[in-house]
């Protein structure tokens, strides 16, 4: 069906809106929302509605529902204050108010149409998750171990980076003495992951591992001793450190494997594996190499949501520690975001590269927007939650930004960007003044990474505010080390603060630290 309204044609059968003949860019989600409104415009539309009908009932913020209607009705040269075209209803909902005519879509005659280009498919590693076994001799207590795997699943299909094996596949070893590598062959999956809970009095303990079946090999293994006050919280917990600390192993495996392939044999999930070892690593030259190996790999998929993703967050990324031009790259990182998340809307990544774009840019709402969309698609992505700290740092939140920031380090706690997380802890330290706790948090994220711009310059700028000033003048020769472009104006127009009290308190931190 076409909707004609004003100057604008929206196609939902092509999935199109246009005004006065050209395409507006719209994001899946948002274009979903318009097309709902304008189809459902004889009655009032509940927030419920949309949540149902947008969110599929997940739980989504007010900030995340209005930042869409926001979306909505610029993309129509609407706003909230004049309400044009989508009205809001106070303790309503929305209406869809203009006059539209409805058309049926005329399809393309198939000798006019374009072929399109073949989809060239990334060879995602599987993963199966056996029943844990009960270890504690009494039947009664299977349901626990049944449990901890059924959630472990479930957490780890929210990761669209592989392929999880269904529960009625995965659990139908359970009681029997089989081979991983047959299992594996059985399933047709690279990784298993199996583990065993025992119980006593008010006390669990429950190991997990991760193994590859092609080698034998464990990649990763822990064990969880709790006491057993709330059973679900204690599932919960031990569930969310599992599945957070299995997909970063599974990545640096794929890696491995990558690195062993001849360069003329890579392919886009191959190239993307590279990419991603580089991309940890933060530093300059690991950025341009993620770059080219991402961008080779956009260009065998073009239609690669999850090497879209990587890139434009590596784009963003460059740019907040200075090694990237805002103006230069911000475009192309946005258009590979969009792309990532027309992909696929439910890929937490794409909605973090997207909600990067959006903070260097200074679209603060829409960026926490796209960082709740990311963590509701897949609540254990600690660098979701360690870009929301930073977005809300700069939002003038500092007090969230911190337990943000302590929930990424909680989520991974051997992460590759624990360094970063602990500088954007202590960067909210420093907004609310409490510089003597910014500059401990500063010191371990240089303890973990003696190279990261972001702690050097909140240790700069705490030092500067305590007047230690030999303290700041040693961090200011390490930022230039590692920033040789900082200085005041790159500071005062490069970050993109909410309020200017906020973005005058760091620069008169760096002013006292002697940056000039």
């Amino acid at each position: 069906m076409r909707f004609r309204f004003e100057n604008n044609v929206l196609d939902g059968d092509l999935r199109e809106l246009t005004c006065s003949g050209a395409a507006v860019p719209l994001q899946p989600q948002v274009f979903d929302l318009l097309l709902y409104l304008v189809a459902q415009r004889t009655r009032v539309v509940s927030k419920d509605d949309l949540i149902s009908e947008i969110w599929s009932d997940r739980i989504i913020s007010d900030s995340a529902l209005n930042s869409r209607i926001n979306a909505a009705r610029k993309a129509l040269g609407d706003d909230g204050a004049s309400q044009r075209l989508i009205k809001t209803i106070p303790r309503k909902g929305f209406r869809f108010v203009g006059e539209v005519r409805e058309e049926l879509a005329v399809a393309t005659a198939p000798a006019e149409s374009v072929p399109a280009l073949p989809r060239v498919l990334a060879d995602r590693p599987g993963v199966a998750v056996l029943a844990f076994e009960n270890m504690s001799g009494d039947p009664a207590q299977d349901y626990f171990g049944d449990g901890i795997s059924e959630d472990i699943l479930t957490a780890l299909s929210k990761q669209r980076w592989f392929m999880v094996i269904a529960r009625n596949s995965s659990f139908t070893y359970k009681g029997r003495a089989v081979h991983i590598r047959q299992i594996a062959e059985e399933l047709g999956v690279r990784y298993i992951v199996e583990g065993s809970v025992r119980k006593s009095d008010n006390r669990v303990r429950i190991t997990a591992q991760l193994n590859d079946a092609t080698t034998g090999s464990h990649l990763w293994a822990e064990r969880y001793d709790r006491e057993l006050v709330d059973v679900f919280a204690v599932q919960d917990e031990i569930t969310n450190a599992i599945a957070a600390a299995i997909e970063p192993q599974i990545h640096a495996a794929e890696s491995f494997r990558a690195r062993r392939k001849p360069p003329a044999s890579l392919d886009a999930w191959d190239l993307l594996m590279r990419a991603l070892s580089h991309y940890w690593r933060v530093t300059r030259r690991d950025h341009e190499t993620a770059r080219a190996l991402l961008e080779r790999a956009v260009g065998i998929d073009p239609n690669y949501g999850q090497a879209l993703s990587v890139l434009a967050a590596n784009h963003m990324f460059g740019v907040h520690l200075g090694w990237a031009e805002l103006a230069v790259v911000a475009p192309v990182a946005e258009a590979a975001a969009l792309a990532a998340v027309r992909c696929d809307h439910e890929d937490a990544w794409a909605h973090a590269a997207l909600g990067s774009v959006y903070f260097s840019t200074r679209r603060l709402a829409d960026a926490l927007s796209e960082f709740e969309q990311a963590l509701a698609l897949n609540p254990n992505f600690s660098l979701a939650q360690g870009y929301c700290a930073l977005a809300l740092s700069y939002a003038g939140r500092p007090k969230d930004s911190f337990e943000a920031a302590q929930r990424a380090m909680r989520l991974s706690p051997r992460d590759p960007s624990l360094a970063i997380y602990h500088g954007i802890a202590g960067y909210a330290r420093f907004t609310e003044r409490r510089y003597g706790e910014a500059i401990a948090l500063a010191r371990e994220a240089i303890r973990h990474r003696g190279d990261l711009t972001g702690a050097y310059r909140v240790l700069a700028v705490s030092a500067g505010m305590t007047g230690d000033g030999v303290l700041a003048e040693m961090a200011l020769g390490e930022l230039r080390r590692t920033q040789p472009n900082i200085s005041l104006h790159w500071i005062g127009t490069q970050l993109p603060w909410a309020n200017e009290a906020d973005r005058e308190h760091y620069l008169e931190g760096f002013r006292r630290a002697g940056l000039r």
